[in-house]
């Protein structure tokens, strides 16, 4: 897996339809986040998860609170045994086949009854926190997986992957040290590979990356804190996965299964230790993939250069109120960042695919920054299209530039590409506008439209194309829902004209002259673009 030799070049996308391609995956819609697994029994939530495995195409699901107490699994028979319930992950992880979509399975969070702490996270009170016994939590996940391989198969769950934890390096997800980490990652893998040994597993699903390679966990230091701050160019500085070089050293010092590698790289709001003391900081435009490419080297260079790498939450920020998250310029990013991305890594999950979301609480109003493509009622916002644009890509990519890409697909030869304008004068990540509207707004009317060129040679000469434009106005639900005065509860007649507003994209249709497609495409800051051969 590798991205060398694509080069961007500037602005103009030419290409012809007989060029040599090279081969892509599509990461962006291998895997996709959702809240946490409770959520996932309700009607609406379901309906919406369908609609986004047909249209984005995505193949897995990562979600928290597996073990959480509303799942009812935790069990212990009268001589102390750990004998699980299964009845609520049942009807849930049922659901998740039905609608054609497979867990990527996050073992987490800690039954109350073998939590070392009483402290909890969230709105719905997750325990993070190590277990008072390591026999039990890895009794707990032998069970788990052990349940599954007689319900579904061991071909079926062969197939899915199992992470260990979310976030151990932060202080509310887990209450404990490194090497407390460790040792529940040691136990769960040996219980996971005991099951079969071609079930995957890995970890450790850190949070974020840091400009500083000393906070390891074990001890608070915090002293870089200032210098970071003051610091004029942040991608001038060393950042660094947390954790990743000190897990594969001890997963290799104690023979211990890795198969594959999971971080969550938010460019934004990253925390500095452990202990949760950080820096709300939005860095570059280019953060992601930059980290991605220190990760890949990482990975190669460690006893595991096979292990795949899955990047378990990614976002435009880790705030479930950002409004951005609403607005274009998220769906922008969005195509810009995984374009930027082809190559590196085998999945980069956007968290997540809906706003019914409640680590926070529900959310007050039918647009609240939630990190969802749709909003709660199943609207879309224009990340949804900017996740269909890619899905729709193909396999082969024959060219890329600062503005975009021309892909072929394999199966028929047809011609798609997607096309984005992320002003010049943005040089960092989208701005973070948490619980206000008014970065969001001042970014949005940021930069001045851009022309891009588009040529695709050694076409036949009737190939026909259309080209789908999300912008300000057109694919977008915020305007509607601003024209009608912004109503806290819709109702089905408001809500029906949102939704079809967010569904309604501005099309154009076009035809090669003598094999050739030419077009000069003006979108306004932030638009997006889907050119496709039909």
């Amino acid at each position: 897996m590798t991205n060398e030799g694509l080069q961007l070049s500037d602005g103009n996308i030419h290409t012809s339809a007989r060029a040599a391609g090279t081969s892509i995956s599509h990461h962006w819609s291998r895997v996709a986040g959702a809240g946490r697994a409770n959520e996932g029994l309700r009607a609406d939530w379901q309906k919406q998860l369908r609609e986004v495995v047909e249209v984005q195409g995505f193949e897995y699901l990562r979600f928290h609170g597996l073990f959480h107490d509303d799942m009812f699994v935790y069990r212990e028979d009268e001589t102390g045994a750990v004998t699980p319930s299964f009845q609520y992950v049942d009807a849930l992880f049922d659901a998740l086949l039905e609608i054609g979509i497979r867990p990527f399975v996050e073992f987490g969070f800690m039954p109350r009854e073998i939590a070392v702490h009483t402290d909890t996270l969230f709105w719905w009170r997750a325990n993070g926190t190590p277990p008072t016994d390591y026999d039990k939590w890895e009794q707990l996940v032998l069970r788990t997986v052990e349940h599954w391989r007689d319900r579904y198969g061991i071909e079926e769950i062969r197939t899915w992957y199992f992470e260990v934890w979310n976030e151990p390096n932060l202080a509310p997800f887990f209450r404990g040290t490194r090497s407390e980490y460790f040792e529940m990652y040691r136990r769960a893998a040996r219980a996971v590979k005991s099951v079969d040994p071609q079930l995957r597993v890995g970890g450790p699903a850190t949070s974020n990356f840091v400009p500083d390679a000393r906070f390891d966990g074990e001890t608070e230091d915090t002293s870089q804190h200032a210098a970071v701050l003051a610091a004029d160019d942040l991608s001038a500085l060393d950042w660094k996965p947390v954790w990743l070089a000190e897990f594969l050293a001890f997963t290799e010092a104690e023979n211990l299964p890795v198969d594959f590698v999971a971080a969550h790289p938010y460019p934004t709001d990253w925390a500095l230790d452990e202990h949760g003391q950080g820096a709300k900081l939005t860095r570059d435009v280019n953060a992601t993939a930059r980290d991605l490419q220190l990760l890949r080297k990482l990975v190669d260079n460690s006893a595991y250069p096979d292990a795949e790498i899955h990047l378990t939450e990614w976002s435009s920020s880790s705030s479930s109120r950002d409004r951005t998250h609403d607005h274009l310029q998220a769906a922008t990013f969005v195509l810009k960042a995984n374009l930027d991305t082809i190559g590196l890594v085998d999945s980069l999950s956007y968290w997540a695919f809906t706003d019914i979301f409640e680590e926070a609480g529900g959310g007050q109003e039918p647009f609240h920054g939630g990190f969802g493509l749709v909003n709660h009622h199943g609207i879309p916002k224009p990340t949804y299209h900017a996740y269909r644009f890619l899905n729709a890509l193909g396999d082969e990519l024959l060219t890329r530039s600062d503005a975009g890409a021309i892909t072929r697909r394999s199966t028929d030869g047809k011609i798609i590409g997607a096309i984005y304008h992320y002003p010049e004068e943005v040089t960092l990540t989208v701005p973070a506008s948490i619980d206000v509207w008014d970065i969001a707004e001042r970014t949005l009317a940021t930069g001045t439209p851009r022309t891009i060129s588009l040529r695709v040679e050694d076409l036949a000469d009737d190939a026909q194309f259309t080209l789908e434009i999300v912008d300000h106005e057109a694919g977008n639900a915020l305007p509607a829902w601003k024209q009608q005065g912004k109503p806290l509860n819709l109702s089905r007649a408001e809500q029906a004209a949102i939704d079809h507003a967010a569904r309604t994209l501005r099309v154009e249709h076009h035809i090669a002259v003598n094999g050739v497609l030419t077009l000069n495409v003006t979108l306004p800051p932030w638009g997006i673009a889907l050119l496709t051969q039909v």
